[in-house]
């Protein structure tokens, strides 16, 4: 029968069937599914979409790249105003649409996740591996075959960075790790004091690092702030900072050898669980019910008194009547402590934290060797300082602890919030190149020198390839070649004669450290300028952005659906 024929044996190229029905006659029609609202690219045509987003944005932010790199001004749909040149915090501000510029964004906020630092440059170096892919795929060059040339050649950059690589003794002279943490601030905006930023990232990350296992736990290092003051009177401080005072104002402020209860639970009587009613028709009554409120106060600042406490930190709030007798008692109370607090609290002074009052006990206490409310500023903004963790309380005696755990704060002044968000990136940043050298105590030596040493021994090694690949590894040569050039035309130098210059000399005199000279120091040689970078951060920087290019190259059509109307 006409009306039981099946569907067609085969349809167009991508067109997809939904349904069939069947004409007054019984004939069968076939209904597919709308192809017009579709936008299809195929073959080179996708390749040079895809090229084309990228090298826009590696474009935005080439001219953020190098100690003389411009900021970019970002405004959010809500109005909120973000100026920076991190390249990790301008790509996730963007708010990008498109999907290989998402696949970029991606790239940067993963070397900030797993670098630290390196951000802008990862991008930079991605799209102009695509820009050089570009044209060898004019020329007729499979993709894969380019995709393997890169592979193969981001394989002898990054063992050729090793060969040049000096090893530091951050524990004879912690120097190094002070200037590498400065070339990585050299860029920002709070440049001015990059050696008072340097030395306290340093100092920060060498108090909690843990060198025998060579690693560092960032959790331990908080970063408070206050607005108001100037840049320089940000400050390191080796242990707790709380945004809090004491929760009565006679209460001592300053404290030794303080012992520190940690509450989760509420400082007021229990609840029952269930619903109840109380009839009150008398005054004796009420008084009777206030007294009974009153004695269970009593016996919680009892236990806190006998427990030998000198200061509660509290999650929750509690009643004035309870604040009024801890301070009568002579005990210090914070409420309404935040819980990442709480935990560093812990952490450092050996306390439990008590999620039930009963359990309240001497040997769940911890204990600070000072404990100080400071008053910042002329509008009287109060903070705590808790500092010294070399002690525990044990059978009601303080000893010294076997193993120490060491937390730090780096409290952050500036004259607004968006200066103030801009210090902590580039901390971040600096605190990231130090944990690395901690990691892994290799350098080499910025100002493009190690880009360009790659370039060349990558060319050496594209003249010893016989097939296609040479091509390739050409290409990725002069792809290298980018980050030196974005770092002259930025300090307004001539980019090609500057390259063609550097190139020259590190081939005469074989001498690998030999960059763009981006603070006319008259001098190329970054040894001297004290201009380092991490193997580590630039051994991934080459390997992700080449992961990326490589998937991109991959892909050989587009499919999208245009918006509906």
């Amino acid at each position: 029968m006409q009306g039981q024929q099946g569907p067609p044996q085969q349809l167009a190229p991508g067109v997809s069937l939904l349904g069939v029905a069947q004409d007054e006659t019984g004939r069968p029609v076939y209904i597919v599914r709308d192809q017009t609202n579709k936008r299809r690219a195929k073959g080179l045509e996708a390749h040079k979409s895809n090229i084309a987003v990228a090298r826009a944005l590696a474009n935005t932010l080439r001219t953020s790249l190098g100690p003389r790199g411009m900021d970019k001004i970002l405004i959010s749909q809500d109005r909120e105003v973000t100026i920076t040149n991190d390249g990790a915090t301008i790509m996730e501000k963007m708010e990008v649409e498109n999907h290989i510029a998402r696949l970029l964004v991606d790239l940067s906020i993963c070397q900030d996740n797993e670098v630290g630092d390196g951000t802008t440059g990862v991008v930079v170096i991605a799209g102009s591996l695509l820009e050089q892919a570009e044209d060898l795929l004019d020329r007729g060059i499979h993709p894969i075959r380019i995709s393997e040339g890169y592979e193969k050649a981001c394989a002898i950059a990054c063992s050729h960075l090793e060969t040049f690589a000096e090893k530091i003794d951050f524990g004879a002279n912690r120097e190094l790790l002070i200037k590498s943490a400065m070339t990585s601030l050299g860029s920002k905006i709070i440049n001015r004091y990059h050696r008072q930023m340097a030395e306290i990232s340093v100092d920060a990350v060498l108090s909690v690092a843990d060198l025998e296992r060579r690693d560092v736990d960032f959790e331990l290092i908080k970063v408070r702030s206050k607005i108001g003051g100037n840049l320089d009177e940000t400050k390191l401080i080796n242990g707790i900072i709380l945004d809090q005072e004491m929760s009565h104002i006679g209460m001592k402020n300053k404290m030794h050898n303080a012992k520190i209860a940690i509450l989760t639970c509420p400082f007021e009587p229990p609840k029952p669980k269930t619903t109840y009613k109380i009839d009150i028709d008398s005054a004796e009554k009420y008084n009777s019910l206030y007294k009974q409120e009153q004695q269970f106060f009593v016996d919680m600042v009892k236990q806190v008194k006998d427990s030998g406490c000198d200061l509660v930190i509290c999650q929750w709030g509690f009643d004035d009547e309870a604040n009024h007798l801890l301070m009568q008692a002579g005990i210090s109370a914070v409420r309404w402590a935040k819980a990442e607090d709480m935990e560093a609290i812990a952490v450092a002074t050996g306390a439990r934290i008590i999620a039930r009052f009963e359990d309240l006990a001497p040997n769940k206490l911890g204990i600070a060797e000072h404990v100080e409310v400071l008053t910042v500023g002329t509008t009287n903004d109060k903070m705590m300082v808790i500092q010294g963790f070399d002690n525990k309380f044990e059978n009601g005696q303080i000893v010294p602890k076997t193993i120490t755990q060491r937390i730090s704060t780096v409290f952050i002044r500036g004259g607004n919030a968006m200066l103030i968000e801009e210090a902590k990136r580039s901390l971040h940043d600096a605190m990231c190149v130090v944990r690395n050298l901690v990691k892994q105590p290799l350098i080499i030596f910025g100002g493009g020198a190690a880009e360009i040493a790659c370039s060349l021994k990558i060319a050496e090694e594209a003249e010893k390839i016989k097939t296609s690949e040479q091509y390739a590894l050409r290409k990725y040569s002069e792809a290298l070649d980018a980050i030196p050039l974005a770092l002259a035309r930025n300090s307004g130098l001539q980019p090609i004669e500057t390259l063609a210059k550097v190139k020259k000399a590190q081939v005469e005199q074989k001498n690998p450290r030999l960059g763009v000279d981006c603070l006319s120091k008259g001098t190329n040689d970054m040894k001297e300028q004290f201009v380092f970078e991490t193997l580590h951060s630039k051994q991934q920087q080459l390997m992700l952005a080449t992961q990326v290019v490589r998937m991109i190259l991959k892909i050989d059509e587009l499919i999208e659906e245009d918006e509906q109307v």
